[in-house]
């Protein structure tokens, strides 16, 4: 992670810096004159695509971002309020030079964010997030705008007829499904497109007004999604984040499926269709061990990342893999796309589920989590951990004393102030003593520094 940039772009409250009206702008003046060196060989329109969420914040992001991105002399075409996901599809399809979204996610209303994607639809690498960064530094004043601001919400409607494209809408016509959409950004296509198939749809979460993103609704609160599913006697329920690039599931009985339950599922169905490339599926080291043990004892080998999608993507790349994705419901089913999107993996899963002739349920039960615990502590910085004397290692011997029935990851966010501890174990009570012996010597380390 860089000085601005974490594990998915810019991220803070908006009207906090680095979330400010002139950082902003040298931000969208530096990054397109780098991505236009970035991309020089590739014969792209000058134009850049902007979508956002529904944060009453967007707007004036939006307008500080578009005047330092037409000073570099390029255009600005603003699709609106649009899901993540979108911009990175819209981008490759329109031969852009690249994407920018403007969301803070899973993150409360009071939060903002702006995300980039090269013209590949992927999220930028390190190394160009780093030298965005170096530039600003040196940074004093922006030139006048030259290139032209412009709005076309109608490229919504290319991307909504591309996810109905992935699906067999035959099999899915008729089918019972409810949906979350978080009061975010996919309030308006989620329901465009499951109507468009011909499903009968339950909405909630699609009133928003600028503050109640992602309030107790959406991928992170599926209590009602799950409550609701069994109350219209629907086939699925899905839960959308604030932004749509990640999805979270209920079964017919109200029972949530997360990432791991979705990519662990499809994967093997996948692997059945013999379209599972090289028997193997990427997770990262927050995935849960049964899901990893469960793949590996049907067959189905996995490569761990770091967290974070552009690390699943870059995996998936490399070894030319067919899905991966992340626990909090980030999930990438290459064949389609590059980055993480809601929408898209609930269709392909509810396909999946469809043509296997069984119930979501019955997915549910076929692997059983070790019983685990995710705790977020707030820091006031981020200290490396291997500057913190004897942390890891101390941590490491920690693990080795549950004899390989657990284990134990420990990282800073990339998108908060916080350091999360993850412990994972056969037993509920040893998991609770190890993480709690865990922050205690994070505390013990940081206190004497």
């Amino acid at each position: 992670m860089g000085k601005y940039f974490g594990t998915d772009g810019i991220r803070a409250i908006a009207g906090e810096f680095p979330l400010v009206d002139d950082f902003i702008t040298k931000l969208g003046y530096v990054a397109l004159a780098k991505l236009k060196e970035y991309a020089r060989a590739e014969n792209l329109k000058p134009q850049v695509i902007i979508a956002q969420d529904s944060r009453a914040s967007g707007p004036r992001i939006l307008d500080a971002l578009q005047r330092g991105i037409r000073a570099s002399g390029v255009n600005v075409i603003s699709i609106g309020i649009s899901p993540t996901p979108s911009v990175a599809y819209l981008v490759k399809k329109t031969g852009s030079l690249c994407g920018i979204v403007i969301s803070a996610s899973h993150n409360p209303a009071e939060f903002n964010g702006i995300k980039f994607f090269t013209n590949h639809g992927t999220k930028l690498p390190e190394e160009l997030e780093n030298a965005i960064e170096a530039e600003i530094e040196q940074l004093t004043s922006v030139p006048a705008p030259t290139g032209v601001f412009s709005e076309s919400p109608a490229l919504v409607k290319d991307y909504e007829r591309f996810l109905m494209s992935t699906v067999d809408n035959n099999l899915l016509k008729g089918t019972k499904v409810v949906l979350d959409c978080a009061n975010g950004a996919s309030y308006n296509v989620a329901a465009n497109v499951f109507t468009g198939l011909g499903m009968q749809v339950t909405i909630t979460g699609a009133k928003p007004d600028g503050t109640n993103i992602n309030k107790n609704i959406g991928a992170l609160h599926t209590d009602f999604m799950q409550r609701l599913t069994v109350r219209e006697q629907a086939y699925m329920g899905f839960s959308f984040d604030g932004d749509a690039d990640r999805v979270i599931a209920s079964d017919e009985k109200g029972r949530q499926l997360d990432g791991d339950n979705i990519i662990a599922s499809s994967a093997l169905c996948m692997k059945q269709a013999g379209k599972l490339s090289h028997n193997k599926a990427v997770l990262t080291v927050m995935a849960n061990l049964g899901c990893i043990n469960y793949l590996k004892e049907n067959g189905v080998d996995v490569e761990l990342t770091s967290v974070g999608d552009k690390y699943v993507s870059q995996a998936l790349e490399k070894e030319d893999l067919s899905i991966g994705g992340e626990t909090s419901g980030h999930i990438i089913f290459r064949e389609f796309a590059n980055t993480g999107d809601g929408i898209l993996s609930a269709l392909q899963f509810l396909q999946f589920v469809k043509k296997s002739g069984k119930p979501a349920s019955w997915f549910l039960d076929q692997w059983h989590k070790y019983p685990s615990r995710l705790k977020a502590v707030a820091v006031t910085s981020k200290p490396p951990l291997e500057s913190l004397d004897g942390f890891l290692p101390a941590v490491a011997q920690i693990e080795k004393n549950m004899h390989g029935k657990g284990r134990v990851v420990v990282r800073y966010s990339g998108t908060e102030p916080k350091l999360r501890i993850l412990v994972e174990g056969q037993e509920e009570e040893m998991v609770c003593r190890v993480l709690d012996e865990v922050e205690k010597l994070y505390q013990q380390k940081t206190e004497v520094r």
